[in-house]
Protein backbone atom coordinates (compact mmCIF):
# COMPACT_ATOMS: atom_id res chain seq x y z
CA UNK A 1 0.00 0.00 0.00
CA UNK A 2 1.25 3.44 -0.87
CA UNK A 3 0.90 6.19 1.71
CA UNK A 4 0.40 9.76 0.58
CA UNK A 5 2.44 11.24 3.45
CA UNK A 6 5.30 10.07 5.61
CA UNK A 7 3.65 8.12 8.42
CA UNK A 8 6.83 8.25 10.49
CA UNK A 9 6.73 12.02 10.88
CA UNK A 10 5.69 12.52 14.51
CA UNK A 11 4.79 16.14 13.82
CA UNK A 12 1.84 14.85 11.83
CA UNK A 13 0.28 13.02 14.78
CA UNK A 14 -2.64 15.48 15.08
CA UNK A 15 -3.36 14.93 11.39
CA UNK A 16 -3.60 11.13 11.57
CA UNK A 17 -7.16 11.20 10.22
CA UNK A 18 -5.76 12.70 6.98
CA UNK A 19 -3.50 9.71 6.18
CA UNK A 20 -4.60 7.81 3.06
CA UNK A 21 -3.70 4.42 1.63
CA UNK A 22 -4.55 3.03 -1.77
CA UNK A 23 -6.88 0.01 -1.78
CA UNK A 24 -5.15 -3.03 -3.26
CA UNK A 25 -6.87 -4.85 -6.11
CA UNK A 26 -7.26 -8.07 -4.11
CA UNK A 27 -8.98 -6.15 -1.29
CA UNK A 28 -11.73 -4.82 -3.54
CA UNK A 29 -15.12 -6.51 -3.43
CA UNK A 30 -16.59 -7.21 -6.85
CA UNK A 31 -19.79 -5.45 -7.87
CA UNK A 32 -21.59 -8.78 -8.18
CA UNK A 33 -20.66 -9.77 -4.62
CA UNK A 34 -21.84 -6.40 -3.35
CA UNK A 35 -25.22 -6.98 -5.00
CA UNK A 36 -25.42 -10.51 -3.63
CA UNK A 37 -24.63 -9.43 -0.08
CA UNK A 38 -26.99 -6.46 -0.37
CA UNK A 39 -29.96 -8.74 -1.05
CA UNK A 40 -29.58 -10.04 2.49
CA UNK A 41 -29.30 -6.52 3.87
CA UNK A 42 -32.54 -5.59 2.09
CA UNK A 43 -34.25 -8.42 3.97
CA UNK A 44 -32.66 -7.33 7.25
CA UNK A 45 -33.83 -3.73 6.83
CA UNK A 46 -37.27 -4.74 5.59
CA UNK A 47 -38.00 -6.96 8.57
CA UNK A 48 -36.60 -4.44 11.03
CA UNK A 49 -38.75 -1.58 9.79
CA UNK A 50 -41.85 -3.56 8.86
CA UNK A 51 -42.47 -4.70 12.43
CA UNK A 52 -42.39 -1.13 13.75
CA UNK A 53 -44.53 0.22 10.91
CA UNK A 54 -47.14 -2.54 11.16
CA UNK A 55 -47.49 -2.45 14.96
CA UNK A 56 -49.76 0.56 14.58
CA UNK A 57 -52.54 -1.88 13.61
CA UNK A 58 -52.92 -2.90 17.26
CA UNK A 59 -53.73 0.63 18.41
CA UNK A 60 -55.48 2.29 15.47
CA UNK A 61 -56.90 -0.90 13.93
CA UNK A 62 -57.87 -3.01 16.94
CA UNK A 63 -58.12 -0.35 19.65
CA UNK A 64 -55.52 -1.94 21.91
CA UNK A 65 -54.06 0.18 24.71
CA UNK A 66 -50.82 1.82 23.43
CA UNK A 67 -48.80 0.60 26.39
CA UNK A 68 -49.94 -3.00 25.93
CA UNK A 69 -49.16 -2.74 22.23
CA UNK A 70 -45.72 -1.38 23.11
CA UNK A 71 -45.09 -4.31 25.45
CA UNK A 72 -46.12 -6.64 22.66
CA UNK A 73 -43.34 -5.20 20.52
CA UNK A 74 -40.79 -5.03 23.32
CA UNK A 75 -40.99 -8.29 25.29
CA UNK A 76 -39.96 -10.70 22.50
CA UNK A 77 -36.76 -8.72 21.91
CA UNK A 78 -35.57 -9.51 25.43
CA UNK A 79 -34.98 -13.09 24.29
CA UNK A 80 -32.40 -11.73 21.87
CA UNK A 81 -30.21 -10.89 24.85
CA UNK A 82 -29.28 -14.58 24.89
CA UNK A 83 -30.04 -15.90 21.40
CA UNK A 84 -28.11 -13.23 19.44
CA UNK A 85 -24.71 -13.64 21.17
CA UNK A 86 -25.17 -17.42 21.25
CA UNK A 87 -25.80 -17.48 17.49
CA UNK A 88 -22.76 -15.26 16.99
CA UNK A 89 -20.62 -17.65 19.02
CA UNK A 90 -21.94 -20.69 17.11
CA UNK A 91 -21.34 -18.96 13.77
CA UNK A 92 -17.77 -17.97 14.73
CA UNK A 93 -16.90 -21.53 15.71
CA UNK A 94 -18.78 -23.51 13.08
CA UNK A 95 -16.77 -25.38 10.43
CA UNK A 96 -18.21 -26.88 7.25
CA UNK A 97 -17.44 -27.13 3.55
CA UNK A 98 -20.06 -24.43 3.00
CA UNK A 99 -18.38 -22.02 5.42
CA UNK A 100 -19.07 -20.66 8.89
CA UNK A 101 -22.01 -18.39 8.05
CA UNK A 102 -23.90 -19.56 4.96
CA UNK A 103 -25.58 -22.75 6.28
CA UNK A 104 -27.31 -20.76 9.02
CA UNK A 105 -28.30 -18.01 6.60
CA UNK A 106 -29.91 -20.58 4.31
CA UNK A 107 -32.02 -22.19 7.02
CA UNK A 108 -32.76 -18.87 8.71
CA UNK A 109 -34.06 -17.18 5.54
CA UNK A 110 -36.67 -19.87 4.96
CA UNK A 111 -37.87 -20.08 8.56
CA UNK A 112 -37.93 -16.30 9.02
CA UNK A 113 -40.11 -15.77 5.96
CA UNK A 114 -42.58 -18.51 6.92
CA UNK A 115 -42.92 -17.38 10.53
CA UNK A 116 -43.46 -13.76 9.46
CA UNK A 117 -46.39 -14.83 7.30
CA UNK A 118 -47.97 -16.72 10.19
CA UNK A 119 -47.27 -13.94 12.68
CA UNK A 120 -49.65 -11.50 11.02
CA UNK A 121 -52.56 -13.91 10.60
CA UNK A 122 -54.12 -12.30 13.65
CA UNK A 123 -57.05 -14.26 15.17
CA UNK A 124 -59.09 -11.12 15.81
CA UNK A 125 -62.31 -13.12 16.22
CA UNK A 126 -60.90 -14.57 19.47
CA UNK A 127 -60.64 -11.18 21.20
CA UNK A 128 -57.82 -8.76 22.04
CA UNK A 129 -56.37 -10.82 24.88
CA UNK A 130 -56.03 -13.87 22.66
CA UNK A 131 -54.47 -11.73 19.88
CA UNK A 132 -51.99 -10.32 22.39
CA UNK A 133 -50.77 -13.76 23.50
CA UNK A 134 -50.79 -15.12 19.94
CA UNK A 135 -48.58 -12.30 18.72
CA UNK A 136 -46.29 -12.46 21.76
CA UNK A 137 -45.55 -16.19 21.41
CA UNK A 138 -45.37 -15.94 17.62
CA UNK A 139 -42.91 -13.05 17.84
CA UNK A 140 -40.57 -15.02 20.09
CA UNK A 141 -40.50 -17.85 17.54
CA UNK A 142 -40.11 -15.43 14.63
CA UNK A 143 -37.23 -13.52 16.22
CA UNK A 144 -35.45 -16.80 16.96
CA UNK A 145 -35.50 -17.66 13.25
CA UNK A 146 -34.56 -14.08 12.35
CA UNK A 147 -31.46 -14.34 14.56
CA UNK A 148 -30.33 -17.51 12.76
CA UNK A 149 -30.38 -15.57 9.49
CA UNK A 150 -29.29 -12.06 10.45
CA UNK A 151 -26.41 -12.70 12.87
CA UNK A 152 -24.22 -14.68 10.41
CA UNK A 153 -25.16 -12.23 7.64
CA UNK A 154 -23.85 -9.24 9.58
CA UNK A 155 -20.67 -11.10 10.58
CA UNK A 156 -20.03 -12.04 6.97
CA UNK A 157 -20.11 -8.38 5.98
CA UNK A 158 -17.41 -7.48 8.52
CA UNK A 159 -14.95 -10.03 7.11
CA UNK A 160 -15.42 -9.57 3.36
CA UNK A 161 -12.45 -7.21 3.03
CA UNK A 162 -9.52 -6.14 5.25
CA UNK A 163 -9.28 -2.67 3.70
CA UNK A 164 -10.24 0.41 5.74
CA UNK A 165 -11.93 2.26 2.88
CA UNK A 166 -13.37 -0.76 1.04
CA UNK A 167 -15.27 -1.61 4.21
CA UNK A 168 -16.93 1.79 4.11
CA UNK A 169 -17.66 1.42 0.39
CA UNK A 170 -19.28 -1.97 1.04
CA UNK A 171 -21.38 -0.59 3.87
CA UNK A 172 -22.30 2.42 1.75
CA UNK A 173 -23.32 0.18 -1.16
CA UNK A 174 -25.41 -2.08 1.07
CA UNK A 175 -26.98 0.95 2.73
CA UNK A 176 -28.07 2.24 -0.68
CA UNK A 177 -29.60 -1.14 -1.49
CA UNK A 178 -31.06 -1.62 1.98
CA UNK A 179 -32.71 1.78 1.94
CA UNK A 180 -34.86 0.71 -1.00
CA UNK A 181 -37.28 -0.65 1.58
CA UNK A 182 -37.85 2.85 2.95
CA UNK A 183 -39.58 3.81 -0.27
CA UNK A 184 -42.24 1.27 0.66
CA UNK A 185 -42.52 1.27 4.46
CA UNK A 186 -43.85 4.86 4.79
CA UNK A 187 -46.85 3.71 2.78
CA UNK A 188 -47.67 0.73 5.01
CA UNK A 189 -50.08 2.83 7.07
CA UNK A 190 -51.93 4.06 3.97
CA UNK A 191 -51.97 0.46 2.63
CA UNK A 192 -53.53 -0.89 5.82
CA UNK A 193 -56.11 1.92 5.92
CA UNK A 194 -57.32 1.27 2.35
CA UNK A 195 -60.96 0.34 2.90
CA UNK A 196 -61.48 -0.35 -0.81
CA UNK A 197 -59.08 -3.30 -0.72
CA UNK A 198 -59.60 -4.60 2.80
CA UNK A 199 -62.43 -4.86 5.31
CA UNK A 200 -60.09 -4.19 8.24
CA UNK A 201 -56.52 -3.19 9.12
CA UNK A 202 -55.97 -6.71 10.47
CA UNK A 203 -56.84 -8.22 7.09
CA UNK A 204 -54.49 -5.76 5.38
CA UNK A 205 -51.69 -6.65 7.81
CA UNK A 206 -52.13 -10.36 7.00
CA UNK A 207 -51.75 -9.65 3.29
CA UNK A 208 -48.72 -7.46 3.91
CA UNK A 209 -47.22 -10.24 6.05
CA UNK A 210 -47.54 -12.72 3.16
CA UNK A 211 -45.81 -10.32 0.76
CA UNK A 212 -42.94 -9.50 3.11
CA UNK A 213 -42.47 -13.15 4.09
CA UNK A 214 -42.15 -14.20 0.44
CA UNK A 215 -39.62 -11.43 -0.25
CA UNK A 216 -37.64 -12.55 2.81
CA UNK A 217 -37.29 -16.12 1.55
CA UNK A 218 -36.36 -15.20 -2.02
CA UNK A 219 -33.84 -12.44 -1.28
CA UNK A 220 -32.50 -14.06 1.88
CA UNK A 221 -31.46 -17.21 0.05
CA UNK A 222 -29.37 -15.34 -2.52
CA UNK A 223 -26.33 -14.56 -0.30
CA UNK A 224 -26.65 -17.94 1.43
CA UNK A 225 -26.30 -19.74 -1.91
CA UNK A 226 -24.07 -17.54 -4.05
CA UNK A 227 -21.72 -15.62 -1.73
CA UNK A 228 -18.30 -17.07 -0.97
CA UNK A 229 -16.73 -16.56 2.42
CA UNK A 230 -13.25 -15.13 2.83
CA UNK A 231 -11.16 -17.59 4.85
CA UNK A 232 -9.68 -15.91 7.93
CA UNK A 233 -9.47 -18.93 10.19
CA UNK A 234 -8.16 -22.44 9.65
CA UNK A 235 -10.92 -24.87 8.79
CA UNK A 236 -9.50 -27.91 10.58
CA UNK A 237 -11.92 -29.98 12.59
CA UNK A 238 -11.93 -29.00 16.26
CA UNK A 239 -11.77 -31.49 19.08
CA UNK A 240 -15.10 -32.15 20.75
CA UNK A 241 -15.65 -30.32 24.03
CA UNK A 242 -18.07 -30.76 26.87
CA UNK A 243 -21.06 -28.44 27.15
CA UNK A 244 -19.58 -26.89 30.28
CA UNK A 245 -16.34 -26.02 28.45
CA UNK A 246 -18.22 -24.64 25.42
CA UNK A 247 -20.51 -22.46 27.56
CA UNK A 248 -17.47 -21.26 29.50
CA UNK A 249 -15.85 -20.15 26.24
CA UNK A 250 -19.10 -18.49 25.20
CA UNK A 251 -19.45 -16.40 28.35
CA UNK A 252 -15.75 -15.52 28.29
CA UNK A 253 -16.01 -14.27 24.70
CA UNK A 254 -19.26 -12.47 25.46
CA UNK A 255 -17.73 -10.62 28.40
CA UNK A 256 -14.54 -9.70 26.53
CA UNK A 257 -16.52 -8.36 23.58
CA UNK A 258 -18.94 -6.34 25.66
CA UNK A 259 -16.10 -4.72 27.64
CA UNK A 260 -14.00 -3.80 24.57
CA UNK A 261 -13.97 -0.01 24.86
CA UNK A 262 -13.76 1.06 21.18
CA UNK A 263 -16.66 -1.28 20.42
CA UNK A 264 -18.66 -0.10 23.43
CA UNK A 265 -18.45 3.51 22.26
CA UNK A 266 -19.86 2.58 18.86
CA UNK A 267 -22.68 0.61 20.52
CA UNK A 268 -23.60 3.57 22.72
CA UNK A 269 -23.69 5.98 19.79
CA UNK A 270 -25.79 3.67 17.64
CA UNK A 271 -28.09 2.84 20.54
CA UNK A 272 -28.78 6.52 21.12
CA UNK A 273 -29.34 7.58 17.51
CA UNK A 274 -31.23 4.57 16.18
CA UNK A 275 -33.45 3.94 19.18
CA UNK A 276 -34.31 7.60 19.78
CA UNK A 277 -35.42 7.67 16.13
CA UNK A 278 -37.51 4.52 16.61
CA UNK A 279 -38.95 5.84 19.88
CA UNK A 280 -40.53 8.82 18.18
CA UNK A 281 -40.94 7.27 14.72
CA UNK A 282 -44.73 6.93 14.96
CA UNK A 283 -45.21 10.29 16.69
CA UNK A 284 -44.91 12.24 13.46
CA UNK A 285 -47.81 10.21 12.03
CA UNK A 286 -49.93 11.13 15.05
CA UNK A 287 -48.85 14.78 14.82
CA UNK A 288 -49.57 15.00 11.10
CA UNK A 289 -52.93 13.24 11.47
CA UNK A 290 -54.28 14.91 14.60
CA UNK A 291 -52.42 18.24 14.84
CA UNK A 292 -52.11 19.27 11.20
CA UNK A 293 -55.24 17.62 9.79
CA UNK A 294 -57.64 17.34 12.73
CA UNK A 295 -57.86 13.54 12.74
CA UNK A 296 -57.99 12.95 8.97
CA UNK A 297 -56.07 9.64 8.74
CA UNK A 298 -56.00 9.52 4.95
CA UNK A 299 -54.55 13.03 4.68
CA UNK A 300 -52.08 12.29 7.48
CA UNK A 301 -51.07 9.05 5.78
CA UNK A 302 -50.57 10.88 2.46
CA UNK A 303 -48.31 13.55 3.96
CA UNK A 304 -46.30 11.01 5.93
CA UNK A 305 -45.86 8.97 2.77
CA UNK A 306 -44.42 12.04 1.05
CA UNK A 307 -42.15 12.75 4.03
CA UNK A 308 -40.94 9.17 3.83
CA UNK A 309 -40.21 9.47 0.11
CA UNK A 310 -38.26 12.72 0.62
CA UNK A 311 -36.31 11.17 3.50
CA UNK A 312 -35.47 8.07 1.51
CA UNK A 313 -34.39 10.05 -1.55
CA UNK A 314 -32.17 12.26 0.59
CA UNK A 315 -30.76 9.21 2.35
CA UNK A 316 -29.30 7.90 -0.90
CA UNK A 317 -27.39 11.12 -1.44
CA UNK A 318 -26.28 11.13 2.20
CA UNK A 319 -24.93 7.57 1.99
CA UNK A 320 -22.80 8.52 -1.02
CA UNK A 321 -21.72 11.78 0.63
CA UNK A 322 -20.82 10.18 3.97
CA UNK A 323 -18.86 7.43 2.20
CA UNK A 324 -16.92 10.06 0.25
CA UNK A 325 -16.31 12.16 3.37
CA UNK A 326 -15.06 9.10 5.21
CA UNK A 327 -12.36 8.44 2.62
CA UNK A 328 -11.26 12.09 2.72
CA UNK A 329 -11.36 12.98 6.41
CA UNK A 330 -11.86 9.71 8.29
CA UNK A 331 -14.92 7.94 9.61
CA UNK A 332 -15.10 9.81 12.92
CA UNK A 333 -15.12 13.33 11.43
CA UNK A 334 -17.66 12.29 8.81
CA UNK A 335 -19.83 11.01 11.66
CA UNK A 336 -19.61 14.35 13.49
CA UNK A 337 -20.66 16.36 10.44
CA UNK A 338 -23.61 14.13 9.56
CA UNK A 339 -24.94 14.07 13.11
CA UNK A 340 -24.55 17.84 13.39
CA UNK A 341 -26.68 18.40 10.29
CA UNK A 342 -29.27 15.95 11.63
CA UNK A 343 -29.48 17.95 14.88
CA UNK A 344 -30.24 21.11 12.90
CA UNK A 345 -33.02 19.22 11.13
CA UNK A 346 -34.66 18.20 14.39
CA UNK A 347 -34.59 21.77 15.68
CA UNK A 348 -36.08 23.03 12.42
CA UNK A 349 -38.87 20.43 12.60
CA UNK A 350 -40.37 22.15 15.63
CA UNK A 351 -40.99 25.32 13.61
CA UNK A 352 -42.31 23.45 10.57
CA UNK A 353 -45.38 21.92 12.23
CA UNK A 354 -47.79 24.51 10.83
CA UNK A 355 -51.53 24.03 10.50
CA UNK A 356 -51.77 26.83 7.96
CA UNK A 357 -48.79 25.58 5.92
CA UNK A 358 -48.67 21.81 6.51
CA UNK A 359 -46.27 21.26 3.59
CA UNK A 360 -43.51 22.83 5.72
CA UNK A 361 -42.99 19.41 7.36
CA UNK A 362 -41.25 18.39 4.13
CA UNK A 363 -38.39 20.89 4.69
CA UNK A 364 -36.55 19.33 7.67
CA UNK A 365 -36.88 15.77 6.31
CA UNK A 366 -33.64 15.72 4.25
CA UNK A 367 -31.65 17.29 7.11
CA UNK A 368 -32.94 14.81 9.69
CA UNK A 369 -32.05 12.03 7.24
CA UNK A 370 -28.32 12.76 7.73
CA UNK A 371 -28.50 10.89 11.05
CA UNK A 372 -29.97 7.57 10.02
CA UNK A 373 -28.64 7.91 6.46
CA UNK A 374 -25.00 7.87 7.50
CA UNK A 375 -25.23 5.90 10.74
CA UNK A 376 -24.89 2.30 9.61
CA UNK A 377 -22.57 3.09 6.70
CA UNK A 378 -20.02 4.60 9.07
CA UNK A 379 -20.59 2.63 12.27
CA UNK A 380 -20.65 -0.81 10.63
CA UNK A 381 -17.40 0.00 8.86
CA UNK A 382 -15.90 1.08 12.20
CA UNK A 383 -17.06 -2.16 13.87
CA UNK A 384 -15.18 -4.13 11.19
CA UNK A 385 -12.03 -2.18 12.16
CA UNK A 386 -12.70 -3.02 15.81
CA UNK A 387 -12.81 -6.74 14.94
CA UNK A 388 -9.23 -6.47 13.64
CA UNK A 389 -8.05 -4.71 16.79
CA UNK A 390 -9.71 -7.42 18.87
CA UNK A 391 -7.92 -10.14 16.89
CA UNK A 392 -4.61 -8.37 17.44
CA UNK A 393 -5.18 -8.38 21.19
CA UNK A 394 -7.02 -11.72 21.64
CA UNK A 395 -5.76 -13.76 18.66
CA UNK A 396 -9.37 -14.72 17.85
CA UNK A 397 -11.79 -13.80 15.06
CA UNK A 398 -15.14 -12.88 16.62
CA UNK A 399 -17.13 -11.08 13.94
CA UNK A 400 -20.19 -13.10 14.86
CA UNK A 401 -19.95 -12.17 18.52
CA UNK A 402 -19.30 -8.50 17.76
CA UNK A 403 -22.11 -8.34 15.22
CA UNK A 404 -24.57 -10.12 17.48
CA UNK A 405 -23.84 -7.94 20.50
CA UNK A 406 -23.90 -4.79 18.37
CA UNK A 407 -27.36 -5.64 17.07
CA UNK A 408 -28.49 -7.02 20.41
CA UNK A 409 -27.74 -3.66 22.03
CA UNK A 410 -29.72 -1.96 19.28
CA UNK A 411 -32.61 -4.41 19.56
CA UNK A 412 -32.63 -4.18 23.35
CA UNK A 413 -32.93 -0.43 22.98
CA UNK A 414 -35.56 -0.93 20.30
CA UNK A 415 -37.59 -3.07 22.68
CA UNK A 416 -37.39 -0.34 25.30
CA UNK A 417 -38.18 2.31 22.68
CA UNK A 418 -41.29 0.52 21.44
CA UNK A 419 -42.54 -0.01 24.98
CA UNK A 420 -41.71 3.56 26.01
CA UNK A 421 -43.36 4.88 22.86
CA UNK A 422 -46.74 3.58 24.01
CA UNK A 423 -46.07 4.86 27.52
CA UNK A 424 -45.23 8.35 26.23
CA UNK A 425 -48.44 8.35 24.19
CA UNK A 426 -50.35 7.76 27.41
CA UNK A 427 -48.28 10.37 29.28
CA UNK A 428 -49.08 12.96 26.62
CA UNK A 429 -52.79 12.35 27.16
CA UNK A 430 -53.40 11.06 23.63
CA UNK A 431 -56.63 9.02 23.51
CA UNK A 432 -57.71 7.14 20.40
CA UNK A 433 -61.34 7.31 21.60
CA UNK A 434 -61.27 11.11 21.29
CA UNK A 435 -60.62 10.85 17.55
CA UNK A 436 -60.12 14.40 16.21
CA UNK A 437 -60.75 16.02 19.61
CA UNK A 438 -57.28 15.48 21.09
CA UNK A 439 -56.30 17.92 23.84
CA UNK A 440 -53.93 20.82 23.20
CA UNK A 441 -51.56 19.44 25.85
CA UNK A 442 -51.41 16.01 24.19
CA UNK A 443 -50.50 17.46 20.82
CA UNK A 444 -47.95 19.83 22.39
CA UNK A 445 -46.20 17.03 24.31
CA UNK A 446 -46.09 14.81 21.24
CA UNK A 447 -44.20 17.58 19.41
CA UNK A 448 -41.84 18.04 22.39
CA UNK A 449 -41.05 14.31 22.40
CA UNK A 450 -40.73 14.22 18.60
CA UNK A 451 -38.07 16.93 18.54
CA UNK A 452 -36.39 16.84 21.96
CA UNK A 453 -35.66 13.13 22.41
CA UNK A 454 -33.67 12.52 19.18
CA UNK A 455 -31.92 15.88 19.49
CA UNK A 456 -30.54 15.11 22.97
CA UNK A 457 -29.65 11.55 21.92
CA UNK A 458 -27.68 12.79 18.90
CA UNK A 459 -25.62 15.19 21.00
CA UNK A 460 -24.79 12.39 23.45
CA UNK A 461 -23.81 10.10 20.55
CA UNK A 462 -21.34 12.68 19.24
CA UNK A 463 -19.81 12.82 22.72
CA UNK A 464 -19.48 9.01 22.82
CA UNK A 465 -17.63 8.81 19.49
CA UNK A 466 -15.35 11.77 20.25
CA UNK A 467 -12.84 9.48 22.02
CA UNK A 468 -12.90 6.68 19.42
CA UNK A 469 -9.26 6.27 18.31
CA UNK A 470 -9.09 3.87 15.34
CA UNK A 471 -8.07 6.17 12.52
CA UNK A 472 -7.05 5.06 9.03
CA UNK A 473 -3.40 5.09 10.07
CA UNK A 474 -4.12 3.02 13.17
CA UNK A 475 -6.22 0.55 11.16
CA UNK A 476 -3.38 0.12 8.68
CA UNK A 477 -0.89 -0.57 11.45
CA UNK A 478 -3.25 -3.18 12.93
CA UNK A 479 -3.62 -4.89 9.57
CA UNK A 480 0.15 -5.01 9.03
CA UNK A 481 0.61 -6.64 12.44
CA UNK A 482 -2.10 -9.21 11.78
CA UNK A 483 -0.77 -10.15 8.38
CA UNK A 484 2.73 -10.52 9.79
CA UNK A 485 1.35 -12.85 12.45
CA UNK A 486 -0.58 -14.89 9.85
CA UNK A 487 2.42 -15.08 7.55
CA UNK A 488 0.79 -13.01 4.79
CA UNK A 489 3.15 -11.05 2.55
Amino acid sequence: MECTIDKNDEDLEPMREAVHYQTKAEDKISLSNKFIYSSGIIVNNLLGTAIGAMMIVFNLGLGMDPFKAGLLAALPRLCDAFTDPLMGFISDNHRSKWGRRRPFMFIGAILTGLFFMLLWKLPVDRGLDYVWWYFLIGSIIFYGAYTVFATPLVALGYEMTPDYHERTRLMGFTSVAGNLVYFATPWFFAFMKNDKWFDSMAEAAATLGLIIGAITIVLGLIPAIFLKERALVKEEKKDSKSLVVVMGEFFKGFGATLKFKPFLKLCIATFLIFNSFMLINSFQTYIATYYLFGGDMKQGGLYMGIVGMITTGATYLIIVLSTWMSTKMGKRKAFFICMGVSSVGYILRWFCYSKSLPWLIFIPAPLVAFGMGSLFTLINSMVADVCDLDELESNERREGMFGSIFWWVIKLGLAAALALSGYLLNVSGFDIELASQQTTQALFLLRVFDVGIPLVATVLAIWAVASYKITEEKAHEIRESLEKRRGVV
